[in-house]
């Protein structure tokens, strides 16, 4: 998330209540997880184990619960003894909860020749461009960009909370939701079928390349970057911060792990599961995914394992 304008670490610190290390009068754009942080935005890590991994990232700025660290050049640190409470300080009051009042926000944007279909919801800042359909009962949420010649069917969501929480054994409530505050991006010539969810970025977007066409019950989970032309059949579910090149088509029930890459072009055959990252301009199946060519020798080994378990027993008689 970018902030409306720069501000000082000095002023960030004073609303986090912590101590900085280093040059206290540099300015912070924005604040982003370790996923999506870019050159001058804040990130925060509350773990040892990911210390370097954030001071070595892109961020300028880092929140953190330790001065026992080496500060590379030209960042800062801002200690406090709970980093993720001044991440949600700090989202809180940049992109406060608003209760919305009507069903299609004052501040949304609806391009010419846009059909909106009753009970449809539109929330804040959101913008749709032109010739786009938007069917019954669709939920489009806070800064949702939608382009042009845009199809959305009934029910579907567009825009929900990322399924990302921080988690701590040592407190009542293991599971604490890591507030969302990005948004998704559909693109042109884009359609989305029935009763499809799309979550918001954590603290970027969630990106629909031009052309995508998602089926019916299709998951897309929070910061995904789907390419352009891809095909996607219904009950597919993917996980977050995933890259989804060109021209990929995705068959049905199809899970994909988190933060992979799946390359251009590639198909997947239904019900496989993709647990790490793959080529493109392949035909994979099963699971875990693999060349579909190597999966059906394996299945034909398979069936002839009783043929050749019996002829093994006869030969001992």
């Amino acid at each position: 998330m970018q902030f409306p304008e720069p501000v000082t670490v000095q002023w960030v610190a004073k609303l986090i209540n912590a101590e900085v290390v280093g040059d206290a009068f540099l300015q912070a754009s924005g604040i982003n997880e370790i996923h999506k942080v870019e050159t001058g935005d804040l990130c925060f890590v509350d773990h040892p184990k990911y210390y370097d991994i954030c001071l070595q990232s892109a961020a300028t700025h880092i929140i953190i619960n330790t001065k026992n660290v080496e500060l590379p050049p030209g960042k800062t640190l801002l200690v406090t003894a709970d980093p993720f409470e001044a991440y949600l300080t700090i989202i809180n009051y940049f992109r406060p909860f608003s209760m919305a009042n009507k069903a299609i926000s004052d501040t949304a944007v609806i391009g010419k020749d846009s059909v909106i279909m009753p009970n449809v919801f539109i929330g804040k800042d959101v913008t749709i461009g032109s010739n786009c359909i938007i069917h019954p009962n669709v939920t489009i949420m806070d800064y949702t960009a939608i382009g042009d010649n845009v199809v959305i069917q009934a029910g579907t969501v567009i825009g929900s909370d990322a399924f990302y929480y921080n988690t701590k054994k040592n407190r009542d409530v293991w599971y604490k939701r890591m507030q969302s505050c990005g948004n998704v991006v559909i693109e042109d010539d884009v359609e989305i079928g029935a009763c499809c969810t799309i979550d918001r970025g954590v603290t970027a977007s969630t990106r629909i390349g031009r052309g995508t066409k998602l089926d019916n019950m299709v998951h897309i989970g929070h910061d995904n970057n789907i390419g352009c032309n891809c095909l996607i059949a219904a009950q597919v579910g993917i996980a977050g911060a995933n890259i989804i090149e060109d021209g990929v088509t995705i068959w049905g029930q199809v899970g994909v792990n988190k933060t992979i890459t799946i390359g251009a072009n590639a198909v997947i055959m239904g019900q496989s599961g993709v647990v790490s990252s793959i080529e493109g301009n392949q035909v994979y199946w099963g699971t875990p995914a693999v060349n579909v060519i190597d999966k059906k020798r394996e299945v034909v080994w398979i069936k002839r394992i009783p043929e050749m378990w019996k002829k093994i027993m006869e030969e001992k008689k």
